[in-house]
């Protein structure tokens, strides 16, 4: 499970001059390193634009907001009856596409208001992560060979939900058991990168050509890879159950393993957002029932 989530992805010296000091404070105060979310919360995606992150909850489908540099929120959006939010995704007109997992589509909020746009329903297995490029919103669907689509009108309009509509995926990404999950876009947009969990690969498809790519890895392990962000040419990919955040360097079909990021703070981390220097990473604990006393956080480290 996912991700990501997405992102306002802010360069250091920008946050320092936003913070009024180094990129670590505000106003003096040190930017919180765990921030808590509420029992039971069972998150999976994370998101942020501006100074404002936002987490969904496998659980109910609600949205929680908090504020970076605070830790403070509280539920933004409730869920539906039956609902279930995996990666999310915010893009430039701050609209947030939550990937609704077992219920098969996507929801489409106002990140200001919180009020519902538009929804789609894909009649996927398991919607998992969604990337949003010029033109369209691809999400992947983890046990299935499809990726979904929602194309953008003009000026990103919604368009209709009968408008969506299922690409097959072809070659190694077409294997069902390898389980697609995080879904990005590579440096120059033509592409989309997609890790499998299972199978431990990396992908580059090309959605106009219909073709894919997998991209070498030099020996590098993408196993359990979970939610990805990229910022210029380095890729991060969330390994969940490792407790890795692995840092690449992004080439042409290939990515040099940079760092693997480690802490003792992590506990089975699914997605990561980016907010200048820093990775926020949210605990999913799947390694533990979900239960109303079971404690949720974000935790920051060092990009």
């Amino acid at each position: 499970m996912r991700r990501r989530t997405m992102v306002a992805a802010l360069a250091a010296a920008p946050l320092a001059g936003l913070l009024g000091g180094t990129p670590a404070q505000a106003g003096g105060a040190t930017l919180p390193e765990v921030i808590d979310l509420p029992d039971g919360w069972n998150p999976e995606g994370i998101a942020v634009s501006g100074t404002h992150f936002y987490v969904g909850s496998i659980a109910t489908g609600s949205i929680y907001r908090g504020s970076l540099l605070t830790g403070r929120g509280g539920v933004f959006i409730p869920g539906p009856a039956d609902g279930h939010l995996i990666g999310l995704e915010i893009d430039r007109f701050n609209r947030i596409w939550a990937c609704t997992g077992p219920n098969g589509g996507a929801i489409v909020y106002d990140g200001n208001t919180g009020a519902k746009l538009a929804e789609y329903q894909f009649g996927g297995g398991f919607v998992n992560d969604a990337i949003v490029t010029e033109d369209a919103v691809y999400f992947t669907d983890s046990p299935s060979d499809q990726l979904f689509v929602v194309p953008l009108g003009r000026g990103g309009r919604l368009p209709d939900p009968s408008a969506a509509y299922a690409m097959t995926l072809p070659g190694g990404l077409g294997e069902v058991d390898a389980f697609n999950n995080g879904i990005e876009t590579t440096p120059d947009g033509r592409q989309l990168l997609i890790v499998q969990m299972v199978a431990g690969r990396l992908f580059a498809f090309d959605p106009r050509r219909g073709t894919a790519t997998q991209v070498d890895l030099g020996g590098a392990s993408v196993l359990n890879g979970d939610g990805m962000i990229r910022r210029g040419r380095t890729l991060y990919i969330c390994r969940n159950s490792d407790n890795i955040i692995a840092k690449f360097a992004l080439g042409t079909d290939r990515a040099v393993l940079v760092d693997e990021i480690t802490d003792p703070r992590l506990q089975v981390p699914a997605t990561i957002a980016l907010f200048g220097p820093y990775l926020y990473a949210v605990n999913a604990r799947f390694d533990v029932d979900p239960a109303p006393d079971v404690t949720y956080n974000v935790v920051r480290l060092p990009a």
